[in-house]
């Protein structure tokens, strides 16, 4: 569903990307683990082409984003880091905006909202504004309206900064279940070790550079994945 071959990226003469390669299969939850300032974010700006990649190439459900960004795009739910909800509208307002601006209109609408609210358990809320939900429930609206367009691939940078434990718990399972149930394709960035499971693919993001991919469990071995992380990402260092 996304697949990634020789990205590089600047900003001016500092490198932020170096010919970074790797795919994400079809109903797949993959992390994209690193530290901060790792490249992540960088990634999903070229993606989403807030950035434009000069060097390296982007496939997006087998369409390549340079050469057919309307097609590639359209096959893309996004959730940033921080909330894009309007929060003087409810739940159900944020989610009927959103399908306007996809052309989605009518019973073809509603359905839509509905199924992603009952997605996300977020129908009891629908009615709520936004800036009434906590941080857990903006995030599940979020992701509600990043389904919306039944895209084939999703992708959450850091979605999970600035929440509770609990919440930030129950939001990574979502997801996860939404990858195995509905066969999306989910590119999830983090720094937090605890928010992957071991049958995971993941890629580990350092210094702009793609540094292991595997099986979460594979790669971590008998080590704790915080442990392997850490030994990886000071060892680079090193």
């Amino acid at each position: 569903m996304i697949e990634i071959s020789g990205l590089s990226y600047a900003y001016g003469a500092k490198r932020a990307l170096q010919d970074v390669s790797f795919q994400v299969e079809a109903g797949q939850f993959t992390g994209l683990l690193g530290p901060n300032g790792a490249g992540k974010s960088t990634i999903f700006s070229l993606l989403c082409r807030l950035f434009i990649a000069r060097q390296g190439r982007i496939i997006i459900a087998d369409h390549d984003l340079q050469q057919a960004p309307r097609k590639a795009l359209s096959q893309m739910g996004l959730v940033f880091q921080q909330t894009t909800l309007d929060l003087d509208l409810s739940v159900r307002q944020n989610l009927r905006y959103f399908a306007g601006l996809q052309g989605i209109t009518g019973r073809d609408r509603d359905h839509r909202i509905e199924t992603a609210l009952d997605r996300l358990a977020m129908r009891a809320r629908a009615g709520e504004r936004a800036r009434d939900l906590n941080g857990g429930h903006r995030r599940r609206c979020e992701i509600a309206r990043a389904l919306l367009h039944d895209p084939k691939v999703l992708l959450l940078d850091e979605p999970t900064v600035g929440l509770d434990a609990e919440s930030r718990s129950a939001i990574t399972q979502h997801v996860h279940d939404l990858a195995r149930d509905q066969g999306i394709s989910v590119l999830w960035a983090t720094h937090l070790t605890d928010e992957l499971q071991d049958r995971d693919p993941l890629i580990l993001l350092h210094k702009g550079s793609v540094q292991a991919t595997g099986i979460v469990q594979d790669l971590r071995g008998s080590q704790s994945l915080k442990d392997w992380f850490l030994t990886q990402t000071r060892a680079e260092a090193a």
